[in-house]
């Protein structure tokens, strides 16, 4: 019985400690502002904003959520727009280009509403 019982032991710790590669995502943050309130654009609705859930594996951004039509920024140290592309309709997950380095301001653009937070390549 003993042999038993440490043998169903040794069969599920083996077959729990098979290694399994798993994909890890930082979770970019966001926040939220208006962009310029001036600019003539539909006006701002009284319902919550859903923030978008933006992960960064590398140089892979992958979009848990819609962005279609959406303006992607990123913005150096200085403020200046160093990479800038409209997501397009079910993008899932967006590659940035490979001579990006450094801390970038990422910013997605909604109408309005610029959802911004802070990634490192």
């Amino acid at each position: 019985m003993k042999r038993s019982i440490l043998a169903l032991v040794l069969i599920l710790s083996a077959s729990l400690s098979d290694a399994k590669v798993q994909h890890v995502c930082d979770e970019v943050f966001l926040q939220v502002s208006l962009t310029d309130p001036t600019e003539d654009q539909k006006p701002i609705k009284r319902s919550p904003v859903v923030i978008p859930s933006v992960s960064l594996e590398g140089h892979n951004l992958i979009f848990a959520t819609s962005c279609d039509g959406c303006i992607l920024r990123l913005l150096n140290e200085d403020g200046d727009v160093e990479y800038m592309v409209v997501i397009t309709d079910e993008t899932t997950s967006l590659t940035l280009p490979s001579y990006l380095s450094g801390e970038y301001e990422l910013q997605i653009v909604r109408g309005c509403y610029c959802f911004y937070g802070y990634i490192n390549l």
